[in-house]
């Protein structure tokens, strides 16, 4: 019991911290510097982002971590914990949170096809191991949001073998 409770301590610690951080280092708070303009020449990868797709995009966080049991022989041997985020049109978070158990269970049948499949053994991080896990996901996301849904982001993965 202890080796579950000390690591959710430290987990809910390091967010706190993390957030915390972030609130105190915004650019439009540190003293003398002005966050850059909208009209700001400078290319960054959400400006490129929303060049491409047409116009602005926003991304919603799904509210919970997805789990999957990795099964080896019967038992499960590891868990892969997951958060996501979608990127949508702007103005269309709405949608997400109204679709969430959808997109929730579409994302699940994808990541359990991953998993059955040995996607998460080895160096499942490396980047040519990812790429079919991230299609899937933004082809399930399309399915289920329509052409708003541009992609699907891995926020955090995280292996925790027994």
């Amino acid at each position: 019991m202890l080796r579950l409770i000390v690591p959710l301590v430290m987990l809910v610690l390091g967010l706190g911290a993390g957030i915390g951080a972030g609130l105190m280092l915004r650019p439009g708070d540190i003293a003398g510097v002005d966050a850059p303009d909208a009209g700001d020449d400078s290319t960054t990868e959400a400006g490129t982002d929303a060049a491409a797709t047409g116009g602005s995009t926003e991304y919603v966080r799904l509210n919970n971590q997805f789990v999957v049991p990795i099964v080896h022989r019967g038992s499960v041997r590891s868990l892969i914990v997951m958060s996501l985020t979608v990127e949508v049109d702007s103005g269309q978070a709405q949608m997400v949170f109204q679709q969430e158990p959808r997109l929730r269970d579409a994302f699940l049948r994808v990541m359990f096809a991953h998993a059955n499949a040995g996607g998460f053994d080895g160096s499942f991080t490396d980047a040519a191991a990812m790429a079919p896990l991230r299609m899937a996901l933004s082809e399930a996301a399309g399915r289920i949001i329509g052409p708003e849904a541009h992609d699907v982001l891995i926020v955090d993965i995280t292996r925790q073998d027994a």
